[in-house]
């Protein structure tokens, strides 16, 4: 490995990118309540350029362990820095930035984007840092991944066919779905950042093996539980999070629309009092899990004036009967009606996604999450919910990551081409650099972000890591696929499968450009009108 780099060159560099981030988003805020509509495509480069740099920052702290971490900080932050001048570049009136804005970091990026500098660091990964306990959490979750999902993904993805009951009774007596329950409650989280950062670890592992059959199954009954315990009642706590818990329930979200994707205020979807309950009727889409989940985390109307916005928005605790991936019709005595259509598609096979149509669909009183007082609220408890599905999503999104490029790895050792490995090549020695910087790069923030969260804080910052870490993935997946050649086309390639799931990533718990532009970007733009700055890069 070459010389350990000088940090504070790389600190000047994200200082230098954070001052232009910050500059473009006193430009947006300016422009008033409706700039970031009005300039979607700056907005959107700026979203994804902040989260970039944000994540290069977090690096800068993991930088000053050793030689090894200081080398990946320098290349990411340098793939970073030049990410956003690549954005910037002829749009610099757009941005109001001048044309030499990011100038001052050019000697920065000359030495640490330099083919020879980055090749000479293949192979480096660098530690996680992570203390002991975590490191059991690690290893646990790693041990089960690789014994019990990994020999069943490949036929899960090829089949698509169901998760295998013993994966999921498996994880609950692991008590995986228990991360983030209290322990009051029957779960593992004894409260603070360290509940956070187990369920990040534990999320990580286990997508490393499968991202549907493995870290996914976490987040659907830790999305449920997250609302209850924001906005559920103490017996409606009682009565499910323990079942949550073990996985004796599992459970899936039914929020978005055919007609309304990610703009969740404008659903349809009506609830209305009926025989000491509420009448269900409308459709559902994307509802990953449906099938086999006993519960139904839905999103519905229940005050008929669509004025009123997300306003107008419950949510409900919806049982059901199991069903298999295949698609299911259910019915009840009063004449209610649940249709569960499967919708097929190219990755993230075994989770199974499905429409779902209600048609007087009924559920009790008390299966309204917080009760009478819980009427209008609905949206703010599955909002809060899914700040941390998002944080969920990154680590899943580091565990694909991680997948992909220790297989690259490993085929580029071994595959011969032209009388020379792969991985003797100076390109692929730099592919390789690149992506493992980008792994420990949204690790790190992971953690940092798991941190924020364990203190009531980090919903921007959630939706920034989400926006960096999913885009990474799809490009670190890409990346590990090319260094297989054909093979990695090939199905019997499990990178072919990463590739494929790694797309769903940018889809799901919030759309990519939605994500950039209503809450990134916005967020952006009203801190930088109200004078609120973001911590400073940490420079050693």
């Amino acid at each position: 490995m070459a010389g350990v780099p000088d940090l504070s060159a790389a600190a000047g560099a994200v200082q230098v990118a954070r001052a232009v981030i910050d500059q473009a988003a006193r430009r947006l805020s300016a422009g008033g309540p409706g700039a970031v509509d009005d300039n979607q495509a700056v907005a959107y480069d700026l979203a994804h350029a902040a989260a970039a740099v944000e994540a290069a920052r977090q690096m800068l702290d993991y930088g000053t362990r050793g030689g090894e971490e200081a080398a990946l900080a320098a290349a990411f932050t340098a793939d970073a820095v030049w990410d956003l001048s690549a954005r910037l570049l002829g749009r610099e009136a757009c941005w109001g930035v001048p044309a030499d804005a990011v100038e001052p970091a050019r000697p920065f990026l000359v030495a640490h984007r330099d083919p020879a500098w980055l090749s000479s660091l293949a192979g480096v990964t660098g530690p996680r840092h992570l203390d002991a306990d975590f490191e059991m959490v690690a290893e646990t979750f790693r041990r089960f991944a690789e014994d019990r999902i990994a020999p069943a993904a490949e036929r899960i993805h090829r089949d698509n066919t169901d998760i295998p009951e013993e994966i999921i009774s498996g994880l609950g007596r692991l008590g995986a779905f228990g991360l983030s329950i209290p322990e009051e409650y029957g779960g593992f989280a004894s409260g603070g950042e360290r509940d956070y950062l187990g369920m990040v670890v534990a999320t990580e592992e286990l997508s490393r093996a499968s991202l549907a059959a493995g870290g996914s199954l976490v987040t659907r009954p830790e999305i449920l539980a997250r609302a209850l315990l924001r906005g559920g009642s103490e017996e409606q706590k009682r009565r499910w999070l323990p079942g949550l818990a073990t996985g004796e329930i599992m459970a899936a979200v039914a929020v978005t629309e055919p007609d309304f994707g990610s703009d969740v205020a404008g659903i349809t979807t009506s609830a209305a009092r009926s025989g000491g309950g509420w009448l269900l009727r409308g459709t559902k889409t994307w509802s990953t899990f449906a099938a086999r989940a006993d519960l139904l985390m839905v999103l519905a109307r229940t005050d008929p004036d669509r004025r009123k916005g997300h306003r107008g928005l419950s949510l409900f605790v919806v049982p059901k009967d199991r069903a298999e991936g295949r698609g299911f019709v259910l019915t009840q005595p009063r004449g209610g009606r649940l249709e569960g259509r499967p919708i097929d598609t190219i990755g993230y096979r075994g989770m199974h996604s499905y429409e779902l149509s209600f048609d007087g669909w009924w559920v009790p009183e008390d299966h309204l999450v917080g009760g009478e007082g819980g009427v209008g609220r609905g949206f703010y408890y599955q909002m809060d919910s899914f700040a941390n599905g998002r944080l969920q999503t990154a680590a899943r999104a580091v565990g694909v990551m991680q997948a992909a490029y220790d297989l690259a790895a490993s085929y580029a050792a071994e595959r011969v081409v032209f009388g020379r490995p792969v991985g003797d090549y100076q390109l692929t020695r730099v592919k390789l650099t690149r992506m493992a910087a980008a792994v420990q790069a949204t690790r790190q923030h992971a953690y940092a972000v798991a941190r924020l969260m364990a203190r009531g804080e980090g919903s921007l910052e959630a939706s920034m890591i989400k926006t960096y870490a999913c885009r990474a993935a799809e490009w670190v997946t890409r990346e590990a696929m090319q260094i297989h050649g054909g093979m990695g086309y090939a199905e019997e390639s499990p990178v072919s499968r990463l590739f494929v799931d790694a797309r769903v990533l940018s889809i799901f718990e919030g759309a990519d450009e939605t994500l950039a532009l209503k809450v990134v970007a916005r967020r952006l733009a009203e801190q930088a009108g109200a004078g609120v700055l973001r911590p400073a890069s940490g420079a050693p």
